[in-house]
């Protein structure tokens, strides 16, 4: 048996993956945000979303809007113009609400793992405490 290659990553995929990250954590955290704010009218987790939601132009910040934006490719992107099924079949509010809480863990996710190998491993605490505080949410919600 021969041992597999390494695969190496760049600097610039792994900002690709972050930026990308970032604005689907951005996304959910607003579609969340806006059940709060509108359907349930809870002014107290409105702004919780709210700030958590603003919390990420640190991050953004560390890495620097201009390199993000450098490194994003949507021409490239094999999934940018594609739906997944039960992304057209939601029926409730709640179906939508449950959908983003789910994607924006998922992100927080990926943002903790790649910021391990990124010039900012320090963000990675940042994202584990927001995909946390989603978990606490998420339980709130299905209460």
């Amino acid at each position: 048996m021969t041992a597999r290659a390494e695969k190496t990553i760049t600097g610039k995929q792994v900002l690709r993956i972050i930026d990308a990250n970032l604005n689907r954590l951005r996304e959910a955290l607003r579609v969340i945000e806006e059940y709060y704010r509108f359907a349930s009218a809870d002014k107290r987790l409105a702004a919780s979303l709210k700030r958590m939601r603003h919390s990420l132009e640190g991050v953004e910040a560390v890495f620097g809007a201009q390199a993000l934006l450098a490194s994003r490719d949507v021409a490239s992107d094999p999934f940018a113009n594609v739906n997944r099924p039960e992304e057209l079949t939601r029926t409730s509010g709640r179906d939508v609400l449950r959908a983003n809480f789910k994607r924006g863990q998922e992100a927080a996710r990926v943002i903790e793992e790649f910021a391990k190998v990124s010039t900012a491993p320090a963000l990675s605490e940042k994202a584990k405490a927001l995909r946390f505080s989603l978990y606490t949410l998420e339980m709130e919600f299905s209460e």
